[in-house]
């Protein structure tokens, strides 16, 4: 089964003496129609363990360590809004304007597209391996309020949906953290064997004993070695080689893939940085991009489904859309993320193995 994924989704270094360790958000969350502050109101840096809720006034303030988010509004019966922050506009204030939910749409839209009322002991398993994953780490990752889930099935297109009433609250016990994860769509096409989801995650450490936050801490490290927030850090840092990354470029020569070598990676991203943002821009001269990680070897479990990939390497392609660019924060953070999709061993790699954006090694 193909598996691609639109990356919403995953420390911070710092390489200039000038730059911030850390940056405050402040702002309102109003009420569109009343242009009342709405208390109570969730604001997070999406994908991150750092998240609050606004005072009687609709007022709030985030510490951000150094680089970009994506900041998420939520309040129940309002549509989500996101913007994007980082320590370049930490001095602008944030005003948001939450929007109702339209329910009589909603409910239009649901009876229209075939809920199926067992959907979960149908679909169930299907979506915990798409979304949850099928590694080694996902078996110790479950969600803990599937009931929030609903499923509709389109026999015209052949397509599965799945949306949550709620966030979805997710316990992955491999890596010591409590998820919880609002999820924006997710869709399987049956006829191209493809599934994409997208949402918006905060993380929570668990607290243990001494032993178990040891374990947690190593099993943290090792999914980050190789993983797309490792790739992001290393590419902003020029550190790819030292890193054990190698890119090569995947070009179709009559009719067969092959992998062009680079003499200078850099040069062939076209990679830029922006000293007075903090930022790297990297609009690379091929659309396809293949991503070597030395260092280790796909997992057992990887290589059973995918027995034509390599066996000692792990190997994973971004696929940028034609004459798109994207913006690498110093934290790993990426943007416009939907001008980007993986597929390859990085696909494989799904909430069970995913790392917050404020991750450091400890």
């Amino acid at each position: 089964m193909k598996f691609i994924c639109f990356l919403l989704f995953t420390a911070t270094f710092i390489n200039s003496a000038a730059a911030q360790s850390s940056y405050s958000i402040t702002g309102t969350v109003l009420n569109e129609v009343t242009g009342t502050g709405m208390p109570v109101a969730s604001v997070f840096a999406q994908n991150t363990t750092i998240g609050t809720a606004t005072d009687k006034d609709g007022n709030f303030t985030l510490q951000l360590p150094s680089g970009g988010y994506d900041l998420v509004f939520s309040y129940t019966g309002f549509k989500t809004e996101i913007t994007r922050v980082s320590s370049a506009n930490s001095s602008e204030k944030i005003i948001i304007k939450l929007k109702e939910k339209e329910k009589e749409l909603e409910t239009v839209s649901i009876v229209s597209s075939n809920e199926v009322l067992d959907g979960f002991a149908k679909y169930g398993d299907f979506f915990k391996e798409e979304f949850i994953g099928k590694s080694i780490n996902s078996k110790s990752c479950n969600i803990q309020n599937p009931e929030v889930l609903h499923f509709f099935f389109s026999k015209k297109k052949n397509r599965l949906k799945i949306t949550a009433t709620e966030p979805l609250l997710i316990k992955n016990l491999a890596l010591g953290y409590n998820i919880r994860y609002s999820l924006d769509s997710f869709t399987h096409e049956y006829k191209t064997e493809v599934s994409t989801f997208t949402g918006f995650p905060l993380y929570e450490k668990m607290l243990a004993d001494s032993i178990t936050t040891l374990q947690w801490q190593q099993a943290r490290a090792n999914a980050f070695k190789g993983s797309t927030l490792h790739f992001m850090r290393s590419l902003y840092n020029k550190d790819l080689k030292i890193d054990s990354f190698n890119v090569q470029f995947i070009i179709t020569a009559n009719g067969k893939e092959e992998a062009m070598k680079l003499k200078d990676v850099y040069a062939a991203l076209n990679y830029e940085k922006d000293d007075s943002t903090q930022t790297v821009e990297i609009m690379p001269n091929q659309p396809n991009v293949g991503i070597l990680y030395l260092a280790a070897k796909p997992s057992v479990s990887f290589l059973s489904e995918n027995k034509n990939e390599p066996k000692d390497f792990r190997f994973s392609i971004l696929i940028f859309k034609p004459t798109e660019s994207i913006v690498i924060e110093q934290n790993g953070y990426f943007y416009d993320q939907n001008d980007i999709s993986i597929s390859g061993y990085w696909s494989w790699e799904k909430i069970a193995d995913q790392l917050p954006y404020d991750y450091k090694e400890e």
